[in-house]
């Protein structure tokens, strides 16, 4: 057929109201370390959206890190990525899984590879925290413009 094409079509985030009424975008990912590049696509696009261009980079490292600990701590199936803007100059980032178990900052080796993601997180967020669910959690951070 002319002018089909069977290239996949990058998925795009999902608009919807927030509980709070602020506007927010989210989109539900595998739950695997590839999920992490979308992850910071869907907050670039967002912020650019928002023309909070200038906290892309605080927020894509919370969002990466909050994808990777997901990643490493729990055997969900997906996991559900959003974005919401509170005010002109602040974005809170989540990252929900169906894991019951909350985050916990925990004490990194001085020649570790990993174990500082949530020490990345509570230097770059104004503030940061883990909401318990019925059917898992909810990990979220607010970054700020300074």
């Amino acid at each position: 057929m002319a002018g089909t094409s069977n290239a996949p079509h990058p998925t795009q985030p999902h608009l919807e109201p927030a509980p709070t009424g602020h506007p927010a975008y989210t989109e539900t990912l595998p739950c695997t370390p590839e999920s992490a590049p979308a992850a910071r696509r869907l907050i670039r696009h967002v912020l650019g959206a928002w023309a909070l261009d200038g906290l892309a980079d605080d927020a894509c490292l919370v969002a990466g890190e909050m994808v990777a600990n997901a990643c490493r701590h729990t055997r969900s199936p997906v996991i559900r990525v959003s974005v919401t803007r509170l005010d002109g100059t602040t974005v809170e980032i989540a990252v929900t899984d169906r894991s019951r178990v909350l985050p916990a900052r925990k004490p990194a080796a001085p020649d570790a590879l990993d174990g500082r993601g949530l020490l990345l997180v509570d230097a770059v967020a104004a503030r940061w925290g883990a909401d318990p669910q019925r059917w898992g959690k909810r990990v979220w951070a607010e970054v700020r413009a300074a």
